[in-house]
């Protein structure tokens, strides 16, 4: 299943993609857009071919065949400057400080001496990292290198910015400090491309996704479309009735069935519930209330994680 963006403006588009390494392809025409001013998931299972457009993209490695398009033209080496990369590998040198390598590494993306100090003046006094400046980076926990590599990698204000794996080494509190930031770059103009096997963090920040898997691209869309294009009709019910066994016997007659498992403080029948094609919402309910108390309604929705696994296993199972 395959879905499409429309009526969005395109920062960065592949079309049709082609790398190999020798007689293994990793990307087989792959094509994405990515709408400007979104958080766009690149999602995949390890060894699915993500890394390796993600090097395209950065200009790191050429692809065999296909175009990369920044701001509808196609990609040039001068667009590294419009580019902030945070590869899961990361790349600080430990023996060098913080701040000498911040500035260094600032000044390589196009900026002055004088306005990447000031930049990053605000960016440690954000984080509250003022006492890092001449630490080397060996003697930073990973999370600390983590933070400094993140605030490189946006200091010159990208138009796209690249996270792989951005919340890797840190703690829940300053995993949850880089997701706000992340948003922050968002509103303020930033397009960004997350790559993660953190469904979590999916679900909490994209908008849209492509899924690859096993060199392929198998899925793309916007994540709220897609959730509605795999839902199935099912809803988790909790109902007291006097006679259970005989009302659980009824809907199994009428309906799918299975047992539901959440919390409820009433002891009540939980089941999920799939409503066959011809009846309505309306129906169930209506049926439902009219053989006992319902007291737990909501309708299943699959998590980025479930669309995930359901993907890549019927696309395994065609090859």
């Amino acid at each position: 299943m395959k879905t499409h963006f429309i009526n969005m403006k395109t920062l960065l588009q592949t079309k049709d993609i082609v790398k190999r390494f020798g007689d293994f392809t990793a990307l087989n025409k792959v094509s994405i857009q990515v709408p400007e001013q979104s958080i766009f998931g690149l999602l995949g299972p390890n060894g699915a071919g993500k890394t390796t457009l993600i090097r395209i993209i950065n200009q790191i490695t050429l692809p065999d065949e296909g175009t990369v398009l920044f701001n509808n033209t196609p990609l040039q080496p001068n667009d590294v400057h419009y580019i902030g990369y945070l590869p899961e590998e990361r790349g600080l040198y430990k023996s060098m400080k913080v701040g000498e390598q911040a500035l260094y590494l600032a000044q390589l993306k196009g900026l002055s001496r004088q306005e990447a100090k000031k930049r990053l003046k605000y960016w440690f006094d954000k984080f509250e990292i003022g006492d890092w400046w001449n630490k080397k980076v060996q003697e930073l926990s990973k999370g600390m290198a983590q933070k400094i590599q993140f605030i490189v990698t946006v200091l010159h204000q990208p138009k796209l910015l690249i996270f792989d794996e951005p919340f890797s080494g840190f703690d829940p509190i300053n995993a949850n400090l880089i997701k706000d930031e992340i948003l922050k770059l968002r509103d303020e103009g930033a397009t960004i491309i997350f790559s993660t096997h953190r469904m979590e963090s999916v679900e909490e920040l994209c908008e849209h996704i492509a899924l690859i898997d096993q060199s392929n691209k198998i899925l793309d869309g916007n994540l709220q479309d897609i959730k509605r294009a795999y839902k199935t009709n099912t809803f988790q019910v909790g109902i007291h009735a006097d006679a259970i066994d005989t009302l659980q016997k009824d809907l199994a007659s009428k309906f799918e069935i299975s047992t539901a498992h959440f919390k409820s403080l009433e002891d009540d029948l939980k089941l999920n519930i799939k409503i066959p094609k011809g009846d309505t919402v309306n129906d169930l309910i209506q049926y439902l209330m009219s053989r006992g108390q319902l007291n737990h309604f909501v309708e299943v929705i699959p998590s980025a994680s479930e669309i995930f696994i359901k993907a890549v296993e019927n696309n395994q199972k065609l090859v």
